[in-house]
């Protein structure tokens, strides 16, 4: 079986699908072994993991090289936040998703964000979603609309605009749907029902609900966005510190992966 259908399958039955957030092979790989049925990317991780910001400021090439570089040491589905897909308009768009299918991806995430806290037209955003996939049917294409994590209009009609987004997203072929920065049990619950036949993916934060709680909610997914990796660093940032200031070697204490467990990731 294909991985994009089994990563289709894995949304459409229980139990909720934890989609951890990886930004390259090694962290793959460590959510792989961890039990994990698929694992997703993070583009504030990749990008930041490559050297530039989040924000569709990394080069596409750059950006499809490391995707494909953690699909091929994994065997789980790999989904791909892929920003806006670096393309305004819908010819160079389809070109990329091609591009993004040949990387051995199982799906991604698709926003309506043109630039931070400015959303396409539901109008354009549907023919783009419509183009994607058009140039890669058998991807798992997750909808993404930024009304809440960019506190877009006012917010006594937000959860109304953002459910007429979303109607219209999966009306052009959209698979699933994701809003980001909505964590209330009301609003979570509303959106679930709503498209109850459609997945729901929630991106947890601080004050996001257990996931049990999640999954009684209605939710399909719930994914980690660049947390994991923002974590890994500032355990990096700690060591550097304590090299820095102390000149101690404090920070090779346990727990640790071993070498050889470590290598062994990458024995396949």
């Amino acid at each position: 079986m294909k991985q994009s259908e089994i990563f289709r399958r894995l949304h459409h039955a229980p139990p909720i699908l934890r989609l951890p957030n990886c930004w390259d092979p090694a962290s793959a790989r460590i959510f792989e072994v961890a039990g994990f049925p698929a694992v997703a990317t993070s583009s504030g991780a990749v990008a930041n993991a490559l050297g530039t910001q989040d924000g569709d400021c990394l080069d596409v090439s750059t950006h499809l090289a490391a995707i494909a570089r953690i699909t091929a040491v994994v065997s789980i589905p790999v989904s791909v936040d892929f920003e806006s897909g670096y393309a305004s308009d819908t010819a160079k768009l389809s070109r990329n998703i091609t591009r993004l299918a040949a990387t051995g991806a199982a799906g991604y995430n698709l926003e309506d964000s043109r630039v931070k806290g400015e959303l396409y037209s539901i109008e354009e955003q549907t023919e783009r979603i419509a183009a994607a996939k058009a140039a890669a049917p058998a991807l798992f294409l997750n909808a993404r609309t930024d009304t809440y994590l960019s506190e877009i209009g006012e917010p006594a009609s937000r959860l109304e605009r953002t459910k007429e987004r979303l109607t219209a997203y999966l009306a052009a072929g959209a698979d699933g749907i994701f809003v980001p920065g909505i964590a209330d049990e009301a609003t979570i619950t509303d959106i679930a029902r709503t498209f109850r036949k459609k997945p729901l993916n929630v991106l947890a934060g601080p004050a996001t609900p257990p996931v049990a709680d999640l999954e009684a909610f209605g939710v399909s997914r719930v994914t980690l966005g660049s947390w994991p990796m923002r974590r890994t660093m500032s355990v990096l940032r700690e060591i550097a510190r304590e090299l820095q200031r102390d000149g101690s070697f404090g920070f090779m204490r346990e727990p640790m992966i071993p070498y050889d467990e470590m290598n062994a990731l990458f024995t396949r």
